[in-house]
């Protein structure tokens, strides 16, 4: 018998714990690709199909699985997750099965592309997920809540447990909070910045002597 060679999954980075990304504490996993490209990302690192590190599915699975015990939940984001769609079934898929094991998380996913859209030709893959953020996002719309980048980017709840968590829950625009973190040589923002904000931190390293090289957000 052939064996069945295994699952991989092109990932830009994974963190934990991620604090802005949802409720409480998670783990997050940014997908490597999007060939959507929107005007003003802050990732626009996650954009080449071929960055990234290609890992096995279960590789990621069982980093998820070590840490997800104490934590709220998952956090998917990109680069664009339905633009790898076998692998994103096998890992909600291991995910789900943690979930009717009795582990208490949730797993809420971003996508770029509209919600009909996803619904239309990725039903079985929102089936597995607690909530979604869809739609593309629109620098020339008014900034959305703290989770959103833009104000036509909704949180739309997919199972009880995501209505429990968001249902109700707009999130209209409040104060964004980022994230600092340093892996492999490099520093990460993790979160939504508000308008500006990273404009405004380029300006406050320069004014100290401190050139910002290779980021994410132009």
């Amino acid at each position: 018998m052939k064996r069945q060679s295994p699952l991989f999954l092109r990932l830009n980075k994974a963190h934990s714990p991620v604090t802005v990304l949802g409720h409480g504490r998670r783990i997050g996993l940014w997908f490597q690709g999007c060939s959507l490209r929107c005007k003003g990302c802050v990732s626009q690192d996650t954009w080449e199909a071929g960055g990234g590190m290609p890992l096995p599915v279960a590789e990621v699975l069982a980093w998820c699985r070590a840490r997800i015990g104490a934590l709220d939940g998952i956090t998917l984001s990109g680069g664009e997750p339905f633009e790898q769609p076998e692998a994103l079934s096998a890992l909600l898929g291991g995910f789900r099965a943690w979930q009717r094991s009795g582990l208490v998380f949730d797993v809420l996913c971003y996508s770029g592309y509209p919600f009909k859209t996803l619904r239309r030709h990725h039903a079985p893959l929102l089936e597995k997920l607690d909530a979604l953020i869809p739609e593309p996002y629109a620098e020339s719309l008014p900034q959305g809540g703290i989770w959103r980048g833009s104000a036509n980017q909704t949180l739309i709840p997919l199972s009880p447990l995501g209505i429990e968590r968001y249902g109700g829950k707009d999130e209209a625009p409040a104060e964004k909070n980022m994230q600092v973190a340093i892996a492999g040589g490099r520093v990460w923002m993790i979160g939504i910045p508000a308008r500006g904000d990273m404009a405004a931190l380029e300006a406050l390293c320069a004014a100290r002597g401190l050139s910002l090289e290779q980021v994410s957000w132009r």
